[in-house]
């Protein structure tokens, strides 16, 4: 138990110290440079091919289906979750009367922690089934993979020497360091979090085979690990989407697909270049999201953002409450 706690305050307070002060002097750069007009290099839409007012195809319907979904279902996992990790604290008693009762809550949660698991394994089969067909030509290093490179850590380098003024904003390419981070972080957190919870369920066939210890040990890992994901995916996770300066109020490409041109540019100027380059660039323009999906992303957006916001408030308010209370 000892071990285990200290590993993982050290684990929360390493993640949460590198992405605060990283996310803090990523705000405090584009706000200066928006300020003084520099982040949105003009771009000659015009001189592209029926490119004018267009937008960029980015995300299928699967992927935006299947990231909502997941979620919607962390949501879920998070509420019924923290609100028995913290179940001395008024709104968490008021969610499990609202719900029915620690019963039906553990019902929920369970429930939302099956769909969890069934959207990541799904993308894993999906990615493999990909990759199978495409196994000799599939550049693993390359632009349109997942798995990080040297180049996330020059990125990465660059992105401070930004931050403090000491080199322009890096150019990056399909996906950048902070998105292959938010890929792989849920593999840690499924093992983790997910093991865990799977020992805990299963209890009977748990202490059939482990020692009593495991079910403490289990309980912490499952419960800071879920704090952990938690305050991540709504400070951390949010404020890349959508809360930076470039972004706010809310960024609705995963709604939608679809990324105004000059946003892409922007954001994905080495994609940008090659596609304009190899001559593709006109096999991803679409025309911007009708009416209806546009208000309808912006109505979903923003109420995720509110659960989430709401969510996280609730869990660190809970947290300070607990810190103080045992000093």
């Amino acid at each position: 138990m000892w071990i285990t706690s200290k590993f993982m305050i050290l684990l929360l307070a390493g993640v949460f110290a590198f992405f605060w002060t990283h996310s803090a002097l990523w705000f405090y750069r584009e706000y200066k440079d928006r300020q003084a007009r520099k982040n949105r290099p003009h771009v000659r839409t015009d001189e592209l091919p029926k490119a004018n007012g267009r937008y960029v195809r980015r995300w299928s319907g699967a992927w935006r289906l299947s990231h909502l979904v997941f979620a919607l279902a962390t949501m879920t996992l998070v509420l019924t979750g923290m609100s028995v990790f913290y179940a001395e604290t008024a709104w968490a008693r008021l969610v499990m009367k609202v719900l029915g009762g620690p019963d039906v809550a553990a019902i929920i949660h369970r429930t939302a922690a099956t769909i969890f698991v069934a959207i990541f394994v799904g993308q894993l089969v999906y990615l493999a089934w990909h990759l199978g067909r495409q196994w000799k030509t599939f550049k693993w290093f390359g632009p349109h993979s997942l798995i990080p490179s040297w180049q996330d850590l020059w990125d990465a380098q660059a992105m401070f020497k930004w931050f403090f003024g000491k080199g322009p904003r890096p150019r990056f390419d399909r996906y950048t360091y902070w998105e292959r981070f938010d890929y792989w972080a849920p593999f840690w957190g499924v093992a983790i979090i997910g093991g865990s919870g799977l020992l805990l369920w299963a209890k009977s066939l748990t202490a059939a085979f482990l020692p009593g210890w495991v079910f403490n040990v289990a309980t912490l890992f499952h419960g800071e690990e879920a704090f952990l994901a938690a305050v991540f995916l709504f400070s951390v996770h949010f404020f890349n989407n959508h809360v930076r300066p470039d972004k706010f109020p809310l960024d609705t490409q995963m709604f939608t697909g679809r990324l105004l041109l000059e946003e892409f540019k922007h954001e994905h100027a080495v994609e940008y270049d090659r596609l304009v380059k190899t001559a593709q660039l006109e096999k991803y323009l679409v025309q911007a999201p009708s009416e209806p999906m546009r208000l309808g992303s912006k109505i979903l957006g923003f109420t995720l953002l509110f659960i989430g916001f709401s969510l996280l408030f609730m869990v660190l308010a809970s947290f300070v409450s607990s810190m103080m209370a045992t000093v």
